[in-house]
């Protein structure tokens, strides 16, 4: 069973039950066992087209299957190296199983296949968790929502440190509730960093609580920040009109404009044309990637993200409630209460779909 949604129209689903194909030689079935879904999501099918993320699983125009970072077990292997039996974290489509065209790495194995030649390292790789210092059965959950965006976030932070915050003395933070933000948040903190969390009415109390963010505003009173501070955003929400109005009130003492996410994303528009002040960029993680890891050595610069990681983890239990859920009907529900921006920033979902 595989849970795809139209490209055109992101509120319009179907679950689909396709006979499974021949195992070819180089090739892995994988069982889906868990996947998470959170805002993240709906970013990856928003930005679909323009960063490749439909390429991920392709499916037959006009549906789209929306990667997702899951556990997996092989099932049946035809690549050699790589074991029925072993369990891997990576993305996955919201489906039962997977076929892949795979190739054994030294962390687990490859995705090799045509459709995915052109993505980045960090898209195509899938850990044994086995061999994983930064995985702990007694978080596998939380592992799982929030590995994969605490290493964005992680990046995002060290591109912005690297870059000597690009002369300004605080960071803006939109979506401030959301588990990318939440990272984000802690990474600034860790560096001392003078912070924003801008979040809306209904969620300040819970990003109040996290303690993470020097200071925590709603939407409605952006402009009462000081515009002579030299400050940075980080758009999570990629609202255009939020980013019109940050860079309209800072204008020229808004020194850089980091696109991430899209929480907001009825309100993306393009946002991004005859702004005040600098043009915004996409935030590109495996860019930052191969810097460090020519300037660290690949070894070190894991090192310092599980490290960071797994502080991170530790703390999650304090303001994350894992609920879990199965079956199709509770895929789509959760899916369109992400899409609809209702769901609680304390709960992060853990659903299989089989």
């Amino acid at each position: 069973m595989d849970f795809e949604v139209n490209r055109q129209d992101l509120r319009e689903t179907r679950v689909i039950d396709r006979p499974p194909p021949r195992l070819e030689p180089g090739q892995l079935r994988l069982s889906v066992e868990r996947f998470a879904l959170t805002s993240n999501n709906v970013s990856y099918a928003v930005a679909g087209d323009v960063l490749g993320y439909w390429d991920f699983f392709p499916a037959d125009p006009p549906w789209g299957r929306i990667p997702a970072m899951g556990f997996a077990s092989v099932v049946e292997s035809t690549t050699e190296g790589v074991d029925v039996g072993g369990r891997y974290f990576g993305w996955y489509p919201m489906a039962d199983q997977v076929l892949v065209e795979a190739r054994s790495s030294q962390s687990g194995f490859s995705d090799v296949g045509a459709h995915r030649a052109g993505h980045a390292r960090a898209y195509t790789s899938f850990v044994d968790v086995t061999t994983d210092p930064t995985y702990r059965e007694d978080r596998a959950d939380e592992y799982l929502l929030l590995r994969g965006l605490f290493m964005t976030s992680y990046l995002v932070e060290d591109f912005l440190d690297d870059n000597g915050f690009h002369g300004a003395s605080q960071t803006l933070v939109t979506s401030a509730s959301s588990k990318t933000s939440i990272a984000l948040g802690s990474r600034l903190a860790a560096r001392g960093h003078h912070s924003v969390g801008l979040t809306s009415a209904g969620n300040r109390a819970f990003v109040e609580r996290l303690g993470l963010y020097d200071e925590v505003l709603t939407y409605d009173h952006i402009e009462t920040l000081d515009a002579k501070v030299p400050s940075v955003a980080v758009d999570m929400a990629g609202s255009a009109d939020l980013r019109s109005r940050i860079h309209r009130h800072f204008g020229d003492q808004l020194r850089y404009s980091c696109l991430v996410g899209a929480t907001h994303w009825e309100d993306v528009g393009s946002g991004t044309e005859d702004l005040p002040g600098p043009k915004p960029e996409f935030f590109f993680a495996p860019t930052q990637v191969t810097k460090r890891g020519e300037e660290w050595g690949q070894g070190e610069l894991m090192r310092r993200m599980g490290d960071a990681f797994g502080q991170f983890l530790e703390t999650a239990p304090e303001w994350l409630t894992v609920e879990r859920g199965s079956g199709p009907e509770a895929v789509e529900a959760v899916y369109r209460e992400v899409l609809d921006g209702r769901s609680d920033p304390s709960v992060g979902h853990v659903l299989s779909i089989g």
